[in-house]
């Protein structure tokens, strides 16, 4: 089940890029939790709690250890998680379109470039949510 009101996953190496989403976040108001980490890793060990079912997950490409890529394709492939239906988006600095066809091609459900100014990053953060808020998970019907 889609858990609407469950944590926001920001994978995101960047510490000015985290504060930025942080503000936006508290500005908007959702009452989801954000929860951040710099380190892929991490965040698949967060992931992989059964106690946890995230609402959404932002993730950045460019990260040391572990990329965007190979983080998505650990949560891709890992039945538990499957079941967990979290939309997995791509937000990062730049994009090719090498990069877009492969994110889409391992089921990313959105890649977006961040945009340079607060409140554009303020406007996509909004319709990401307002949109995942609507949209109808798969395992919603039984």
């Amino acid at each position: 089940m889609m858990n609407k009101s469950g944590p926001v996953v920001v994978i995101e190496d960047d510490l000015d890029d985290q504060e930025m989403l942080d503000e936006i976040f508290q500005k908007l108001g959702y009452k989801n939790k954000i929860v951040f980490f710099a380190d892929g890793n991490k965040a698949l060990e967060y992931l992989n709690r059964t106690d946890i079912t995230p609402f959404l997950i932002l993730s950045d490409v460019n990260m040391p250890r572990i990329n965007g890529f190979e983080l998505r394709a650990k949560v891709h492939t890992n039945a538990q998680l499957q079941l967990k239906c979290i939309p997995y988006l791509f937000f990062t600095t730049s994009a090719s379109k090498a990069a877009v066809i492969d994110a889409y091609s391992i089921s990313v459900q959105g890649f977006f470039v961040k945009p340079n100014s607060f409140d554009k990053l303020e406007s996509t953060i909004r319709k990401i949510m307002e949109y995942w808020m609507e949209c109808i998970a798969p395992n919603e019907y039984d």
